[in-house]
């Protein structure tokens, strides 16, 4: 269970922060506190959903107790007591540090591992499942570089994937993927077991590099060697 004193801190800290931006802050610190405040908000979000479900279960074990409310408490505490658990685990991903890349595109490659022909059409399928996704997520999906093999299947993908938080969602997807199956190149209905291996990185920020002239030195010299090389 995640500790409810650490959530009512973040949620303190959250109100904290609303009311300096209420209170016209100075210039200096509107930045700092309205960054700080938006990345809360998601997390509070989360605190506040969770805080609704644990009060849902707490009401549907009091109608247990009375004759009249038994049936549809029973009937709704399996749903609720579902979904605690993974209200719990999006909450401990939304505690997690946060890192600055978060926020960033993201590159997806995905290349077939062992199996042959059955890894490529896996890395097809791979890739048709992160494409959904993200068209499910309102994130864009762009290709960068695709090879193709002669079943349909992948050889390699590269592709950009743009919209808000999309790192931070995709970068624990880096990995071996495996899969256990009858592949469709198969004719005797054997498993074959195949994998693929995908990599999430954030896009790299453009970067302006300026060399001062006095930090360049240009070398000019003759070659020394004899048959026609002498060359200025």
């Amino acid at each position: 269970m995640v500790p409810l004193d650490k959530l009512a801190q973040i949620t303190q800290r959250f109100e904290y922060l609303e009311a300096q931006l209420n209170a016209g802050s100075s210039p200096s610190d509107i930045a700092r506190i309205s960054k700080e405040y938006t990345d809360l908000r998601p997390v509070v979000a989360e605190i506040a959903a969770y805080r609704r479900a644990l009060d849902d279960l707490a009401e549907a074990d009091l109608m247990l107790a009375d004759p009249d409310m038994r049936a549809l408490a029973e009937e709704e505490l399996p749903r609720l007591k579902a979904r605690i658990p993974e209200m719990e685990q999006a909450l401990r991903l939304a505690l997690l540090p946060k890192d600055a890349a978060d926020a960033r595109p993201a590159i997806i490659e995905i290349r077939p591992g062992t199996g042959g022909d059955e890894a490529a059409l896996f890395a097809a399928d791979l890739a048709r499942m992160y494409q959904r996704h993200a068209e499910k997520m309102g994130w864009r999906w762009e290709v960068l570089e695709e090879q193709t093999s002669d079943l349909g299947g992948l050889k390699e993908l590269v592709a950009l994937v743009s919209g808000d938080g999309v790192f931070a969602r995709l970068k624990y997807e880096s990995g071996v993927h495996r899969v256990q199956r009858v592949p469709e190149t198969e004719a005797q209905g054997r498993v074959h077991t195949s994998a693929a291996t995908v990599a999430v990185l954030p896009e790299a920020e453009e970067v302006d590099i300026d060399i001062p002239a006095s930090d360049i030195r240009i070398d000019t010299m003759r070659a020394s060697g004899a048959g026609g090389q002498h060359v200025n």
